[in-house]
């Protein structure tokens, strides 16, 4: 008997070992997906009838990216669009609509390796497109900080508090992102190592805290991928002034199953925070 339990223990160990070392090599794989459903545009906001500009701009490091500027009602609020893991900006269609709905104008752009951006994606990679876009807005479109509300989804989230706490936009908005990914990476697989084997940090929580903007944090109960106490986290270490929305539906589809309430959540904050901003 104690030869099987001893066996038994090998094999999981071995186990363990492999899976180990599959984790830490395929990190970048699993985090990000530009060909699902594919780098290929499939549409564009004159599909929706909204007129939009076509942008290329480039990197410090020599990256050319990919996006659109979509312009508002208002003449200077604009909103630095960041998306999720999947896909490219071209499946942010909805999202584009609701946003020009609130009068905003919206600049959303491609990461490296996606849809039309040139490069590979890297967690440096992606800090280094959020620069590169804060310095269109800020020198090619000559916009004010204040006239700036970051917003990021998902994985974008990450990218965005990053951004946020280099620069003092109007705001940030989070919608549906997470801790960092070691904290993901933990409930996912709760049996590896993770701190150990994770060469992705995406550490929001540790960065949250160095908000000098009001920030909104968006994430639904019924989040199938991020889990809602993700959200909770960051919105109970983020400082003041900061609001918490409570959507419903999935991860993916989040925005659209709160209605109503999404919209007019986002237009109380933004207005709010912007009429604050305009009186100081």
């Amino acid at each position: 008997m104690l030869h099987w339990i001893w066996k038994l223990l090998l094999l999981a160990m071995m186990t363990l070992g492999v899976l180990s070392v599959y984790v830490y090599l395929m990190q970048s794989r699993m985090i990000y997906y530009p060909n699902m459903p594919g780098r290929a545009l499939e549409a564009t906001p004159a599909d929706i009838g909204l007129a939009y500009q076509d942008v290329r701009f480039t990197t410090a490091d020599g990256i050319e990216l990919h996006g659109w500027f979509i312009p508002g009602s208002e003449p200077h609020r604009t909103l630095l669009f960041f998306h999720g893991n999947a896909g490219n900006i071209s499946h942010r269609l909805e999202s584009i609509r609701l946003f020009h709905r609130l009068g905003l104008g919206v600049f959303i752009f491609d990461y490296r390796g996606y849809g039309q951006s040139a490069g590979s994606p890297t967690e440096q990679g992606t800090y280094s497109d959020a620069e590169a876009a804060w310095t269109y807005l800020t020198k090619t479109r000559a916009l004010d900080a204040d006239d700036i509300i970051v917003f990021g989804r998902s994985l974008g989230g990450a990218i965005a508090t990053w951004l946020a706490t280099r620069h003092t936009p109007a705001m940030l908005i989070l919608e549906s992102t997470f801790t960092s990914v070691p904290a993901m990476a933990r409930r996912f697989y709760p049996f590896l190592p993770v701190r150990l084997l994770s060469r992705f940090q995406y550490d929001s929580l540790r960065l949250i805290g160095r908000l000098t903007c009001p920030v909104l944090i968006a994430h639904s109960r019924d989040d199938e991928i991020i889990p809602f106490e993700e959200g909770r986290l960051l919105f109970d270490a983020a400082p003041e002034p900061r609001r918490f929305l409570e959507m419903r539906g999935g991860h993916n589809d989040g925005f659209i199953a709160s209605g109503p309430a999404y919209e007019s959540g986002l237009r109380a904050f933004i207005d709010a925070h912007a009429q604050t901003a305009t009186e100081s």
